[in-house]
């Protein structure tokens, strides 16, 4: 075992963050495509 896996930092599930990470990264671009329908729709 390597010195790394002795002294962990950080005990968290990988898990949880990469489903804060996904969540994040869908609401930014969700905000993006409804920003752009709406400004859509102004247009017409």
């Amino acid at each position: 075992m390597n010195t790394f896996e002795k002294n962990v930092q950080c005990t968290r599930n990988d898990a949880t963050d990469a489903g804060v990470g996904f969540g994040v990264a869908f609401g930014f671009f969700a905000t993006i495509f409804i920003i752009a329908t709406i400004i859509e729709y102004i247009g017409r």
